[in-house]
C-alpha cells in the first residue's frame, strides 16, 4: 500500500527546470551580447571554464564560506583571469547572464506531466531552492510553472541553504504540513536528499544522470525519470 503524502516539495533546477540546457543558452546569449568572441575565446571553452569555477563557488556558498556577492563576481572574474580576458566587468556579465536565465524555458522531460498528475490528485506543491531570488520566481513564471505551486522557498530569503535542516523545517512549517506527510523530490543526493533525510522527511532521488549512489539498505526511493513518480504518489 502506498504511503499517503499530502505535501510535495520539489527542487527546481535540474529537477523540473532544465538548468543545464537553459544556463548554456543564457550564457551563449550573454557571450554574444558582450562580444566576447573578439577575445579569440571559444564559447565552449569559456563555458566549461566558467562551470568549473561556478561549481566550486556554489559548494563554498552552501557551506557559507563565500557570500552571494563574492560568488557572483568571482565566478566570472576567475574565468576572465584564467582565459586572459581583461576588457569585461565581471559584475556586468553576471547581471546580464542573470537577466537572460529566466528567459529560457526548457523543462526536464516529463516535468509538466508529473505536475499535472500530482495536481489532479490534490497534492499541495511547493518549491525549495538554493537559487537566487531575483531569477527563481521569473523562471517559474516564464516557464508557465508558477500555477502549480503555492509557495517558493528560496534559501537566500530564508538565510540558510540546502542541505541545512533549517530550510526544510521552515518550508514544512510554513506550508502547514506534517513532516511525515511531506515528500522532497530532487536531483542532488547531498543537497536535496540527505538534507531532507537529516530533517526526518521522506525523499525521492531523481537520479537524472544515472550515477552510482550510496543508498544503504535501499532507504531512499530512486527514480531515473520523473514519470516514475506516478508509482509513488
Amino acid at each position: 500500500m502506498k504511503k499517503k503524502y499530502t505535501h510535495l516539495f520539489f527542487d527546481l533546477d535540474n529537477t523540473l527546470w532544465d538548468f543545464k540546457t537553459n544556463s548554456k543558452y543564457a550564457m551563449l546569449a550573454t557571450f554574444n551580447l558582450l562580444k566576447l568572441d573578439k577575445n579569440s575565446v571559444d564559447f565552449e571553452h569559456f563555458f566549461e571554464t566558467y562551470n568549473r569555477f561556478n561549481d566550486e563557488l556554489w559548494e563554498a556558498y552552501r557551506k557559507k564560506e563565500v557570500t552571494k556577492k563574492e560568488l557572483t563576481r568571482q565566478r566570472f572574474q576567475l574565468t576572465f583571469d584564467s582565459l586572459k580576458i581583461t576588457d569585461i566587468d565581471a559584475l556586468e556579465m553576471n547581471e546580464q547572464y542573470l537577466s537572460e536565465m529566466p528567459k529560457q524555458t526548457h523543462l526536464i522531460e516529463g516535468a509538466r506531466e508529473i505536475l499535472d498528475f500530482a495536481k489532479s490528485r490534490g497534492y499541495r506543491m511547493f518549491i525549495i531552492t538554493n537559487g537566487f531570488k531575483e531569477v527563481q520566481h521569473r523562471k517559474l513564471l516564464n516557464a508557465d510553472l508558477a500555477g502549480y505551486f503555492e509557495k517558493l522557498f528560496i534559501s537566500e530569503e530564508i538565510k540558510t541553504p540546502k542541505p541545512g535542516r533549517e530550510i526544510f523545517e521552515y518550508a514544512v512549517k510554513s506550508a502547514n504540513a506534517k513532516k511525515k506527510k511531506s515528500l522532497m523530490i530532487g536531483d542532488d543526493w547531498d543537497v536535496d536528499i540527505q538534507g531532507a533525510r537529516n530533517f526526518g522527511m521522506d525523499a525521492v532521488y531523481y537520479n537524472r544522470l544515472k550515477g552510482t549512489i550510496d543508498n544503504k539498505h535501499n532507504s531512499i526511493t530512486v527514480i531515473e525519470s520523473l514519470n516514475e513518480l506516478t508509482n509513488i504518489l
